[in-house]
């Protein structure tokens, strides 16, 4: 009786280990899009493509894994105009647009691949061009998908966009489209166990209960 009352016991800790180990989710890899704000990255809610920043603007790229907008890595690079543009001067009927390209780490890269060394540019374009334009003048080549959402600067990464990365161990960091990626969403309280997990947790309880009850009344 008694082992098994010990082997109840355990088969309910093994379950509540499962109940307390979080899921892991699955992140994608892609180009996240931001523009400055106060000195500060925020990230962007359009694409380059549609974005028509003014003279003096500061855009940022950068490359990484990421479940989605929220937990996104930001550029490694201040968006400093002043510093970026300092050897570009102004010149009329044109606007200058800094860059900052950050082509992320070697845990983000796709398998096969190295990210090249995050870098700066000063593009000089026409008024009313977008981000998309003055990006082309300084990293080609873009690459774009069917769908029109930027998958590749100067070359990288050379094949995928926005392709879903499984984690193997603890969550990869922050970060496709040229603003975000589709993600496939949990339900309200998805990430917890499910009601099933806690009805065989409650069995395991009472069994294990009425277990011990017995074995009392026979050592009586």
């Amino acid at each position: 009786m008694r082992a098994r009352l010990l082997s109840l016991l355990g088969l309910c800790a093994l379950l509540l280990v499962a109940v307390a180990a979080p899921a892991q989710a699955a992140g994608y890899r892609y180009w996240s899009f931001w523009k400055s704000s106060g000195g500060e990255w925020t990230y962007a809610t359009e694409g380059p493509a549609t974005a028509r920043p003014a003279d003096g603007s500061v855009h940022g790229f950068r490359f990484s894994v990421s479940e989605d907008s929220g937990d996104a890595a930001t550029p490694r690079a201040a968006p400093d105009f002043a510093t970026i543009c300092a050897g570009t001067p102004a010149k009329e009927g044109t606007k200058r647009i800094a860059l900052v390209i950050d082509f992320g780490t070697a845990p983000d890269a796709p398998q096969g691949e190295t990210p090249p060394a995050r870098r700066t540019a000063c593009a000089r374009v026409a008024p009313a061009a977008t981000t998309a334009e003055a990006l082309a003048q300084v990293a080609k080549p873009l690459r774009y998908n069917s769908e029109a959402l930027l998958c590749g600067i100067s070359g990288y990464p050379a094949s995928s966009c926005g392709d879903q990365a499984l984690p193997a161990g603890p969550p990869a960091p922050g970060t496709g489209s040229s603003t975000a990626v589709a993600t496939t969403k949990e339900p309200a309280g998805g990430d917890g166990p499910s009601v099933g997990v806690y009805a065989g947790i409650a069995a395991v309880l009472a069994l294990a209960g009425a277990a011990v009850w017995r074995s009392r009344r026979t050592n009586r």
